[in-house]
């Protein structure tokens, strides 16, 4: 394969790096699915703070015992700043999660890569084609049929308070995805994964004192694979997000619909109806057509390390 210029990396084709990043988030749905889970049993602070700690020894671990390049103060200015974006975003999106179902959930974090596409243009100096435009404004169109579909359940006031917290969440993930990308053009995957469980676990661990309680045996197996999981994620999406645009590879986070929409039905029976599956038609050509497209990636790494 080709390199790509002044970065030295393997230009590797749009559809592969698109396909990668599908698969980082299919990973991530079903850690999804795993800690609804565990936070209906033991509580969202809980779930998160010790699936956190597992992830930072398992990620710690490959770290460790590879060699690496020193951590720069521009490196740890960005895991800083994401890692505290994470906190807050996790915190909120499984508090929600736990109140409504995972299709639903997931419908709401799509406004996040539309408003991806504005933020990457504003932060990292990227150009907004026109084929991600109407690629996000299709899959757009899939997420309100969605909605509009699963608020005709009435599913009580809790419920709407979750849902609240769940686009809380989106806003901050849209936030997050811009940081994704900067991050993995100033540091390697496994330091990404690693900074990410870490300061994550960090953030978290303040509220230890007064929040944390120790999980019962039977948890500790689902927070470990919920850890490794984790981990293999922010591995995939390090790499994609190192190779390809926000604005391109944030349309792969709709394919996470289709797999809450699988994972709700199997683990907690939840019913997928006709019009989300019409939804989720849109939400797939969305995703196809995004990932036809072919950015200058070696510009756009020059001008956001820039």
């Amino acid at each position: 394969m080709a390199m790509t210029a002044k970065t030295g990396r393997r230009a590797w084709p749009p559809a592969a790096v698109f396909a990668v990043a599908v698969l980082g988030i299919a990973l991530f749905s079903v850690m999804d699915a795993m800690l609804k889970g565990l936070v209906l049993a033991i509580g969202v602070y809980t779930t998160l703070l010790w699936r956190n700690l597992a992830g930072t020894l398992i990620s710690g671990a490959i770290y460790f015992a590879r060699p690496r390049r020193p951590l720069t103060r521009a490196a740890l200015k960005v895991h800083v700043l994401r890692a505290a974006v994470s906190t807050a975003m996790a915190l909120a999106f499984f508090w929600g999660l736990a109140r409504i179902p995972m299709a639903q959930a997931v419908a709401l974090t799509f406004v996040a890569p539309l408003l991806s596409l504005f933020l990457s243009a504003a932060m990292l100096r990227e150009r907004i084609v026109p084929i991600s435009v109407v690629a996000s404004s299709i899959a757009f169109v899939g997420v309100v049929v969605i909605v509009i579909g699963q608020w005709r359940s009435d599913l009580g006031a809790v419920a709407l308070l979750g849902a609240l917290a769940v686009l809380g969440s989106a806003f901050l993930y849209a936030f997050n995805i811009v940081l994704m990308r900067r991050q993995a053009l100033i540091a390697e995957p496994v330091e990404v994964a690693f900074s990410q469980s870490a300061l994550v676990t960090l953030l978290l661990a303040l509220g230890g004192p007064f929040l944390a309680d120790v999980p019962a045996l039977r948890h500790v197996l689902p927070l470990v694979l919920a850890a490794v999981l984790a981990v293999v994620s922010l591995l995939l999406l390090a790499w994609a997000y190192a190779r390809s645009d926000a604005s391109h590879l944030s349309t792969s986070e709709y394919t996470a619909f289709v797999w809450a929409s699988v994972l709700g039905w199997l683990v907690f029976d939840e019913r997928v109806t006709a019009i989300t599956l019409t939804g989720a038609a849109l939400i797939v050509l969305g995703c196809l057509l995004a990932a036809r497209y072919r950015p200058d990636a070696a510009r756009s790494e020059i001008e956001a390390v820039g």
